[in-house]
């Protein structure tokens, strides 16, 4: 043996990129001659995770220094760790296998490979798919894609957990249409095997903002209970492209199904430049099998047609419109039912309002609510809630009337996990 343990990693690493994964593999061959060396490719393989949930017991190798990442991923995330360069003694089922991690920049990207040193093939395999399986599975929490990493959100979970229907107002018959049209879908993969028709869902929300789209996406995804991967952007970091990250994303909501995989702003999302890309990855037919794509736009008109009106691509489009009279009704005195008795409206005010608020969304209501409190507290019982609300109307009438110009589409892009986890609207 040529090289010991001490100094495998570090001979490697300096070869050629393109030639470390093959340099590895040709001296851990020849290391463990008697054993089976697997090289996996599996984005979800998780040594640290899996081992953390206590489903195998693993330590460094003695005579080699394993570079372990701490990793900060913001202010409300706890801290993780990383495998950078790492090389372990694993007992998982009775079985002794050795586990080594590498990384390295290959074409301007980071690449990481995994060999498993196991007594047979037949056991790196299981251990290769027990690993990944669990690793990919989404419990208690949704899963973030941004600047080409999949990130899992406790958070954004349990901010999902308040959203019901019963607290949703849409014109009558859509919010039990959409729920039955989901629960359907779900429950008949074997009418759909049966009969040759592909197992699979594209589904539109649209509308102007502010009008429950949102609030739907999030009510669904609580109800469901099925696991939901949200796209925050396309868009990469350093020099990957937009293709690669399409295919990230459809990669994993093939090896999570049956799944929701989530596009919030598709208008902001999809562009002239990975369109094509992105519908050849929609248009998977065998490889999409248990995937419901879920999109919501607020600008039907900025998609392009091959997204909009091709069949099977989003076969169901639901339009959230702005609200009737009887909504502005209904929202009003939920609102009014929910407040302080100082701050309640009388029913005539009620009644005034809703016509007044003609061309209000669900959002304006919203603030007309919150905005007209902050005024009330400001100086108590000076006015009747009455009399602030209605004024406040005059001033949401001339925002509205006189809008702040619209970001480009991709600066709103930034706005759509903010959207997701602070914006679902009653």
């Amino acid at each position: 043996m040529d090289k010991n343990l001490e100094t495998l990693i570090l001979s490697a690493l300096q070869e050629p990129t393109d030639a470390i994964a093959y340099s590895l593999g040709r001296e851990l061959s020849a290391m463990f001659a008697d054993k089976c060396v697997l090289e996996a490719k599996s984005g979800a393989f998780d040594i640290l995770d899996y081992a953390g949930a206590g489903f195998c017991e693993i330590k460094p190798k003695d005579g080699v220094h394993s570079e372990i990442a701490t990793v900060w991923m913001g202010a409300d995330q706890p801290l993780s760790t990383e495998a950078v360069n790492a090389w372990f003694d694993v007992a998982w089922n009775g079985q002794d296998l050795s586990v080594l991690t590498v990384t390295w920049e290959r074409h301007f990207q980071q690449t990481t490979a995994v060999w498993i040193v196991a007594d047979s093939r037949e056991v790196a395999e299981r251990f290769l798919i027990d690993v990944s399986t669990w690793c990919s599975e989404v419990r208690g929490e949704i899963v973030v894609f941004e600047g080409g990493c999949w990130n899992k959100s406790k958070e954004l979970f349990h901010s999902v957990q308040n959203a019901t229907f019963d607290n949703l107002i849409l014109h009558a018959g859509l919010k039990n249409e959409i729920q039955n049209d989901f629960a359907h879908f779900f429950a008949s993969r074997e009418q759909y095997e049966q009969y040759g028709v592909p197992w699979k869902r594209g589904v539109l929300f649209h509308g102007p903002p502010g009008n429950g789209k949102t609030h739907m996406l999030k009510a669904l995804v609580n109800w469901l209970g099925k696991p939901c991967l949200y796209v925050k952007s396309f868009k990469p970091q350093r020099f990957e492209t937009d293709h690669e990250m399409i295919r990230r994303v459809f990669a994993r909501a093939r090896k999570t199904t049956p799944c929701l995989l989530v596009l919030e702003d598709l208008d902001s999302i999809i562009d002239d430049t990975n369109r094509s890309f992105f519908l050849n990855e929609l248009d998977g037919f065998a490889s999409n099998t248990g995937v419901v794509v879920l999109a919501t736009t607020n600008h039907p008109e900025r998609l392009d047609p091959a997204i909009l009106e091709r069949p099977s691509r989003f076969d169901r489009k639901y339009a959230f419109p702005l609200p009737s009279p009887e909504e502005r009704a209904t929202y009003m005195s939920l609102w009014n039912e929910k407040a302080q008795p100082d701050l309640r409206l009388t029913e005539p005010a009620i009644v005034s309002i809703v016509e007044e608020t003609d061309g209000f969304s669900f959002a304006y209501l919203k603030e007309l609510w919150l905005s007209s409190m902050m005024r009330w507290i400001a100086s108590p019982k000076s006015q009747t809630m009455d009399v602030v609300v209605a004024s406040q109307v005059l001033t949401l009438k001339e925002q509205i009337a006189t809008p702040i110009s619209e970001p480009a589409p991709e600066a709103d892009a930034n706005g759509a996990l903010r959207s997701l986890m602070a914006q679902f609207r009653m």
